[in-house]
């Protein structure tokens, strides 16, 4: 459970992120990775370094305000900042002693997310279930009712050509 949860919560973030169109998305996307580039600014144990890391998330978010990849680097390099913290700092949430290297399971979910170019999952599964409907068919007397309906009802085919 340990893997499982942090996997679950970036595919969930990347799903509840592509409810946002684009290119808000991709915006609100920098804004998120530039946040996780503070994450440890209050007490992660690593002094100065926690300041030089914030700030090249934020060039890196800034970048990803035009960029998706500049976005999934940023995420790439938070999880390198998250195994640093599960080794040597402190953890992120510092009643979870895990918390961290949860996070570096989590985060590279959202960087493969973000490296594909952001793309909205519900859009996904909504073309996915089409082309299986194409394939396969109608799955009701409704839903076959509606796909004649929708290429003039089977009274069209069944009447003689106008002429």
């Amino acid at each position: 459970m340990q893997y499982v949860a942090p996997i679950a919560v970036g595919l969930l973030y990347a799903l509840v992120m592509s409810l946002v169109r684009e290119p808000h998305r991709r915006r609100l996307n920098a804004v998120m990775v530039a946040g996780a580039g503070a994450a440890y600014l209050s007490g992660g144990g690593l002094g100065g370094w926690e300041f030089a890391f914030t700030a090249v998330l934020t060039y890196v978010a800034f970048r990803g305000l035009e960029s998706w990849t500049w976005i999934g680097v940023g995420w790439l390099l938070h999880t390198v900042w998250d195994v640093v913290h599960h080794i040597k700092g402190n953890p992120i949430i510092p009643f979870a002693h895990t918390s961290s290297l949860g996070c570096a399971v989590c985060d590279p979910v959202i960087a493969l997310w973000c490296l594909r170019g952001g793309p909205s999952l519900t859009e996904w599964v909504r073309a996915r279930r089409g082309a299986r409907h194409r394939q396969h068919g109608p799955a009701t007397e409704a839903d076959r009712d509606r796909d004649e309906a929708g290429r003039g009802g089977a009274a069209t085919a069944a009447s003689p050509p106008a002429g």
